[in-house]
């Protein structure tokens, strides 16, 4: 068995060592959840435009919402 020794004034934080393989799962791990995070580009514009202060209602009839329909 083959050993490596790190010594303390190297390691500043705790080490983690992973076989290539393990790292490559991990790796893919990471982009499938941050692909998944991504937002539809209608609903990314649609949340801008709420930021910017566009928003219709809230309604307190459907009479009021279907004259805003009708605009």
């Amino acid at each position: 068995m083959k050993t490596i020794s790190i010594p303390k004034t190297m390691a500043k934080e705790e080490l983690l060592l992973l076989t290539r393989k393990e790292y490559d799962q991990l790796l893919d791990t990471i982009r499938k959840i941050e692909k998944k995070a991504e937002l539809d580009p209608d609903l990314q514009e649609a949340i801008k435009e709420i930021k910017k202060g566009k928003l219709i209602g809230p309604f307190t009839s459907i009479k009021e919402l279907r004259l805003s329909l009708a605009k």
